[in-house]
């Protein structure tokens, strides 16, 4: 699976402010498929398959755990976003009323903290998996250490666990359009958590000292973010939640047009926008 170009949406909803819900059904329907060809490459490196119960920490509207699914694997997802949660539910689960059984991999889609997703059978997960890149936004880092301190407990000893985050900044055409949320945001009064920040190269080490894992090899995947116009390459991108403090500090309107001049660059001729980028992941062991 690569990432498709979505169909064009009308640029309307990002005039005024949208609902939490709406932006969750952008990031599903929009900007979730660009990191497909992460999970893909994580899961063939790791053979994911029949033996693989996987738990996944910030599981959004569940793509990465279809695609576990599909291969075969038991798959368990948290996430602390209800209206994501949703949408991940309505993917994987059989509607009410439907005589479907559930589908492969018997999905557990749970709302909060890792802690609560203990195995309903008693036997311990052997993957956990991290699909949200950190590593530009404030607390990202430290909301992720928290998750795996929960969830390390709930993995057999020994157990794979992977973590994401942006590549290098000159090989990600996307950073200087994530650079207009932290100028939106300077001088803001909002929380600073979800603030767009520069990232490192050691962002996925530090988390893997602090949440007590021995990391074992890692990896980079070309990731281009491809959008069929505009409109849905600025919606796409506000799905990320990487813009909220920039609009607490301004408004959703002066974002999305920012937002929108800074992807000219990457306007193609046809009207398409294109982004080459490069992500990394870190594979560790509990």
């Amino acid at each position: 699976m690569t990432p498709t170009l979505v169909r064009h949406h009308s640029y309307a909803r990002t005039a005024t402010p949208v609902d939490s819900g709406n932006r969750a059904r952008d990031w599903a329907e929009i900007q979730e498929r660009m990191l497909a060809p992460l999970y893909e490459a994580v899961y063939e490196r790791l053979e994911v398959g029949g033996g693989t119960r996987l738990l996944s920490l910030g599981c959004g509207s569940g793509l990465a755990l279809l695609i576990a699914a599909a291969r075969g694997a038991l798959v368990t997802g948290v996430d602390t976003d209800p209206e994501r949660l949703a949408l991940a539910r309505a993917r994987l689960l059989p509607g009410p009323g439907s005589d479907a059984g559930p589908p492969a991999g018997h999905p557990r889609l749970l709302d909060g903290d890792p802690s609560a997703a203990a195995p309903a059978d008693g036997t311990p997960y052997n993957l956990l998996t991290a699909f949200t890149p950190i590593g530009c936004s404030s607390g990202d880092g430290e909301g992720l250490v928290d998750a795996l301190r929960s969830a390390v407990p709930l993995a057999a000893r020994g157990s794979t666990v992977v973590l994401t985050g942006w590549g290098p900044p000159e090989r990600c055409a996307t950073a200087p359009v994530l650079r207009v949320a932290g100028r939106l945001s300077d001088g803001s009064r909002a929380p600073s958590t979800g603030g767009w920040r520069p990232w490192s190269r050691d962002d996925l080490e530090e988390v893997a000292f602090r949440a007590g894992l021995n990391p074992d090899g890692s990896g980079r995947v070309a990731c281009p973010f491809g959008y069929a116009d505009m409109d849905s390459a600025v919606r796409g991108l506000l799905s990320t939640r990487l813009f909220d403090t920039a609009v607490r500090a301004t408004d959703r309107n002066q974002v999305a047009k920012e937002v929108a001049e800074a992807l000219h660059p990457h306007r193609r001729r046809d009207g398409t926008v294109w982004m080459p980028n490069v992500f990394r992941y870190l594979v560790c062991t509990t």
